[in-house]
């Protein structure tokens, strides 16, 4: 076990680093320097990370492009005309009605609920979980009106799904270890209450080390990987997530 847990702080010591962002979806929202622009830009660019990651920052960039690079302004305050420019967006199957119907709900929760925080926050605060949270902001953002196909876009754990992307972005807002990758800005979220992000790479490699057992990447797999995680460091069990996704991308570990 020892061994294990210096084999992981050394490869999250490896990966936890700024050269790291470069060619990481992390990258969009180290663009900006104001909280709003950070946690929305973070958000969105969370929504459409999966596939590539060239072509996940190459669409991204468009995207930001199309809100002239001020996401808090563009948000809460684009014309019609302005917002028309999202006709033009495509990510796989997340298209401009989808981020449209994202721009829109995000425009409800900052002009008149707080912003992603406080709504996060509100969920954290009645049911003490990361998943309940989930939940939670996923129900206000559905309150704005929308096509059913964007419902796809927003993670659901209440029915299994294990949420890598929103578990991503939250690492982002919550950690803050000086190294210069996560942001820290969320301060009343415990870093010990993260969940780890989980995709094919991070699974694939729990799974050779011995720490996740389930075959499926559901929401039981994050529970039983972060359960795990926790053993090594109780405070800071998603910090892994670093060392998992590096193993994984970088070096082939599950592979070999």
């Amino acid at each position: 076990m020892n061994d294990l847990k210096n084999f992981l702080d050394n490869k999250y010591n490896q990966y936890n680093d700024i050269s790291f962002i470069k060619t990481d979806p992390v990258s969009i929202p180290h663009k900006f320097t104001e909280k709003e622009d950070i946690e929305i830009a973070g958000f969105l660019v969370s929504i459409i990370s999966w596939g590539n990651r060239k072509a996940i920052l190459k669409s991204a960039d468009f995207m930001l492009e199309l809100m002239e690079y001020e996401p808090f302004g563009f948000i809460t305050g684009a014309s019609e005309k302005e917002l028309g420019g999202f006709s033009k967006f495509v990510y796989r199957t997340c298209n401009g009605d989808d981020m449209l119907f994202f721009i829109y709900a995000l425009r409800d929760l900052y002009l008149n609920s707080g912003g992603l925080e406080e709504v996060f926050n509100e969920g954290f605060s009645k049911y003490g979980t990361i998943k309940e949270s989930i939940i939670y902001l996923r129900n206000r953002l559905l309150e704005t009106p929308h096509l059913k196909r964007s419902e796809k876009h927003i993670a659901n754990p209440a029915k299994g799904s294990a949420a890598k992307r929103i578990n991503m972005f939250l690492r982002w807002m919550v950690r803050n270890d000086n190294n210069g990758v996560d942001f820290g800005i969320w301060k009343k979220i415990p870093v010990s209450a993260l969940m780890c992000p989980l995709d094919v790479h991070s699974g694939n490699v729990a799974r050779k080390l011995g720490l996740l057992q389930r075959k499926q990447s559901d929401w039981k797999a994050v529970e039983e990987l972060t359960g795990n995680l926790r053993k090594f460091d109780e405070n800071d069990p998603v910090k892994y997530d670093f060392a998992l996704f590096g193993l994984g991308v970088f070096e082939g570990f599950a592979k070999l």
